[in-house]
């Protein structure tokens, strides 16, 4: 439209809030992601495993239904910390392989295209960016994880009354607090990887190398150096530690609690770091 006309006017609708502008990284890119078969194909098979937890939450406050067919299952049919625990190693599992499908394809684009000036010459801040594309992963990555465990909480609170509901709460926080580190510590290392790696399939092998070449050379230290400090690199096992400790249960791992926690926030530092390198609206290229 031409100026001289004197049409011209400004927006004056309304605006989106400051704080939850990088909301709108997360929404356009949800778009794209709802149209994948293979990603709803492995949303429907991570909810498989809540259900069969709210099957045996339901039998194991139900035994006298056993009991009338002649089962006898009450010693083996229990809810208890071990449940919730290994309801973290399941989905945590369907997580990862859900982030190797997603994460590679986050970032990279925007730099191979050239995109990020476009969005740091609007008040749009690196800040924002990295907390949008984290969003991503971490509102996708949370419906599989602690959302339906809390589900399969809620159940278990609601059949065993007020008295178990009061003395396991701490279990509900354990759960959440132990899936969002695992689902943080996923979106970081998605991000540090696809800013760095802007072909999409090396970023995806990069990413499945990182846990399964990690796991195979901490094996390979614990046997030949006799030691479990090897598995400070099988990242799995790092957080299979963590979720033992928020669960009050003893370590299979054979790795300090205190040992794990370091080594997750440096992983957790060196990803941002990384990022922090790549993601600004300028590349100087040698």
């Amino acid at each position: 439209m031409a100026v001289y006309k004197r049409t011209y006017t400004g927006y004056d609708g309304p605006l989106t809030p400051e704080w939850s502008r990088f909301l709108i990284l997360p929404r356009a890119n949800y778009r794209q992601l709802g149209q994948s078969k293979l990603l709803t194909i492995l949303r429907m098979a991570a909810m498989f495993y809540p259900l069969g937890c709210i099957v045996w939450v339901y039998l194991a406050n139900n035994l006298s239904v056993l009991s009338t067919v002649g089962f006898d299952v009450g010693q083996y049919i229990k809810v208890d910390t071990s449940l919730f625990l290994y309801f973290c190693w399941v989905q945590g599992a369907f997580a990862y392989i859900m982030t190797a499908l997603v994460g590679p394809s986050l970032v990279s684009p925007d730099l191979v295209n050239n995109a990020l000036p476009l969005y740091f010459a609007r008040p749009f801040s690196r800040t924002e960016y990295v907390l949008g594309k984290l969003s991503v992963l971490g509102i996708l990555l949370s419906t599989i994880t602690w959302i339906p465990g809390l589900v399969v909480w809620i159940i278990q609170a609601s059949l065993g009354g007020w008295d178990w509901t009061v003395a396991n709460l701490w279990v509900a926080g354990s759960l959440f607090l132990g899936m969002t580190l695992w689902v943080l510590l996923l979106s970081l290392i998605a991000l540090a990887v696809s800013a760095w790696v802007k072909w999409r399939i090396a970023a995806g092998a990069l990413l499945l190398g990182i846990f399964v070449a990690g796991a195979g050379f901490g094996t390979a230290i614990n046997q030949i150096v006799r030691t479990d400090y090897g598995s400070l690199v099988n990242l799995p096992e790092v957080m299979f530690t963590l979720w033992s400790q928020l669960f009050g249960l003893e370590s299979t791992t054979g790795l300090p609690a205190e040992y794990a926690w370091a080594t997750y926030v440096t992983v957790c530092a060196g990803c941002l770091w990384l990022l922090w390198r790549k993601v600004r609206a300028f590349e100087v290229v040698k």
